[in-house]
């Protein structure tokens, strides 16, 4: 990432985040309103499309052409498309491999297809693994992501807690200390 595109992404970081305070600074009577709360979690959505974003550039970069290959076969062989070609295929051998007005060559018990099934299910397991070694590590990563996100969350709110605790207690000294005061006025 270039140092123009840090500075613009800090930039508009910082303006949202100056506009969250801004929303989130109403009354503690009133309520958020429904346009605060949405412009709060279009926000956080904006945040986790950066992430996945970024985490989708890193393994772009850290991919090799053969890796892409592993997952697209594996997409595609996953997929109804496949699902649906290869039982046409299947259907299509037997009967030009049965019918009495084509040419034979594979007949029953078609000891041909089953050799290319064979090499299919051959060439196929170990490619949808590759695939799912892949995805495994971006899972990991993402989890890792998701596990610093909520640490860092729950520093924060015991942050605040202490500081609200901290509130309540100097609130507390302030009242004893008007109360004091009140009870010296009276007597």
């Amino acid at each position: 990432m270039s140092e123009e595109q840090n500075n613009k992404l800090t930039a508009n970081a910082f303006k949202d985040e100056k506009n969250l305070v801004e929303d989130l600074n109403v009354s503690v009577k009133n309520n958020l309103s429904e346009e605060h709360i949405k412009r709060v979690t279009e926000m956080v959505n904006e945040y986790k499309g950066n992430i996945e974003s970024h985490l989708n550039q890193e393994q772009e970069k850290g991919t090799s052409w053969s890796g892409r290959l592993a997952d697209n076969i594996a997409s595609f062989g996953g997929s109804w498309p496949f699902i649906i070609i290869f039982i046409t295929f299947l259907f299509l051998w037997m009967v030009w491999n049965i019918i009495s007005l084509t040419a034979h060559f594979d007949a029953s018990p078609f000891i041909l297809l089953n050799l290319i099934l064979s090499c299919l299910a051959a060439f196929q397991a170990p490619v949808i693994l590759m695939s799912q070694n892949r995805q495994a590590a971006r899972d990991k990563q993402e989890a890792i992501m998701d596990f610093a996100i909520n640490y860092k969350a729950e520093q924060e709110n015991l942050e605040i807690q202490k500081i609200l605790i901290q509130m309540v207690n100097r609130l507390n000294e302030i009242e004893n200390k008007m109360d004091a005061q009140a009870g010296r006025l009276h007597a």
